[in-house]
């Protein structure tokens, strides 16, 4: 319990909340890079992922070539952007890296949710004489949904634990304050900074389930 204790008493002096180092701008730092690359992964992944499942063609060759970049650790793209002329390009490196990663899952349940979709609905909205454009807006689209947020809320979490390898290229973001612990020696700091990185991620999964539930609450209420 000694280590516990001593990262609740890191977190809880008030000195390491604030001035350049501390948790305040390493957080926002993190929840920059993070949503950065989380929205742009989700404007290049989604529509593709949605677009190639109402088609239903191609689909399966998209999503195999993006999961080869599970395959790439991403302190590796990292570390071949640090011999590119983007080195010096702040945190663009670190945000296409993290957009590589992201794209996955995002292209995956993007795909599969609208896959899954039950023909039957398809074909008797078809029969009643809806465009393709409406069956993937009025059909398609509100019953793959579940499974569409459940890859950006993946997607999400996992870019924002991912995002701490910025440190080790000298980016900013929470990494910054385990990174720093771990060249003090300091245990505390270097819980402290995980379990600020946990507790962020935590803190997007709810949000975005929060959001997802009150999306389709509106929904309902507007059919009704």
């Amino acid at each position: 319990m000694g280590v516990v204790t001593d990262a609740w008493a890191w977190l809880t002096t008030g000195a390491h909340w604030t001035g350049e180092d501390g948790i305040g701008q390493r957080l926002a730092e993190h929840v920059y890079v993070s949503g950065a690359a989380l929205l742009i992964a989700s404007a290049l992944a989604l529509p593709l992922g949605l677009w190639l499942g109402h088609l239903g063609r191609g689909g399966a060759l998209a999503v195999n070539v993006s999961n080869v970049g599970r395959a790439i650790p991403v302190f590796a793209v990292l570390a071949l952007f640090m011999v590119s002329p983007l080195r010096n390009a702040g945190y663009v490196p670190t945000v296409v890296a993290l957009v590589l990663f992201a794209m996955p899952p995002l292209l995956t349940n993007a795909y599969v949710g609208v896959r899954e979709v039950d023909r039957a609905a398809v074909r008797a909205a078809r029969g009643m004489g809806m465009t393709g454009g409406q069956i993937f807006r009025r059909v398609e689209l509100p019953l793959a949904r579940p499974v569409v947020m459940t890859g950006i809320r993946s997607a999400a979490v996992q870019v924002v634990a991912t995002a701490t390898v910025a440190a080790m290229v000298g980016q900013g973001g929470l990494g910054r304050i385990i990174t720093a612990g771990f060249a003090t020696y300091d245990t505390a700091q270097v819980v402290a900074g995980a379990v600020l990185v946990a507790l962020l991620a935590l803190l997007v999964e709810g949000v975005l389930v929060a959001a997802d539930r009150l999306f389709a609450h509106d929904r309902r209420l507007t059919e009704r």
